[in-house]
């Protein structure tokens, strides 16, 4: 049960769905019974809550809201963002939740780097970043990606989320992540136009880069 498995889903999930099935997997591979996942798929519209959400950062429900318990602060999901959840039991591999974090976000990097799109960190604030700069577009920087885990018994769930090219007004109904000084951004607004199959062709080879050595802990 040593080899991580990928599911790939390319209709869109209803995210009651994908959190029971979380919970599902996490409690099968914390008894052993299930291979660790890395599940990629879209959700329809939806708004969710992390453990640090404030009320007052959710402008408009015009949109379920689903309160859930990984970190982080409010967040849009919907089509033509690509959703990865990644499970991993991290009683094998040391413990090290900031690990973990820093691989995700290299992941994440990575597939960008291979678009050609420079995606980076900011201290002090969660997620993926990309200067707006080269792009003509209004604004410093903007985000392109979400970062959102939950931890049980050191086993992982929930994880990235990644904008192609989804309708970036239905992020106007939340302060993403509660920053106000800064938007989001997508593949699509910077003139960058891929598939959602491509994306994650590229997550599959960034992988093994950022997780191959982690794995064999």
């Amino acid at each position: 049960m040593n080899e991580v498995e990928w599911r790939i889903d390319d209709t869109l999930i209803p995210y009651p769905d994908a959190l029971a099935h979380m919970e599902e997997r996490v409690a099968a591979i914390h008894a052993g019974l299930a291979r660790e996942q890395v599940w990629l798929l879209e959700h329809p519209p939806v708004y969710t809550a992390g453990t640090s959400a404030h009320r007052e950062d959710l402008l408009d429900p015009r949109f379920p809201v689903f309160q859930t318990g990984r970190g982080g602060q409010f967040t849009y999901h919907g089509p033509g963002q690509r959703v990865g959840y990644v499970m991993l039991d991290l009683n094998r591999r040391g413990r090290d939740l900031r690990r973990f974090v820093f691989n995700l976000e290299q992941w994440v990097i990575d597939a960008l780097a291979l678009f050609n799109i420079k995606g980076e960190r900011r201290d002090g604030r969660v997620g993926i970043w990309v200067d707006l700069g080269p792009y003509g577009r209004t604004g410093k920087e903007a985000k392109i990606a979400a970062i959102g885990v939950r931890v049980r018994r050191w086993v992982t769930f929930h994880g990235v989320a990644i904008n192609v090219e989804p309708d970036l007004a239905h992020f106007e109904g939340i302060i993403p992540c509660g920053i106000r000084e800064h938007g989001v951004t997508s593949f699509a607004d910077l003139g960058q136009y891929i598939t959602i199959p491509e994306l994650d062709s590229a997550l599959s080879v960034s992988w093994g880069g950022v997780f191959e050595e982690y794995l064999k802990i």
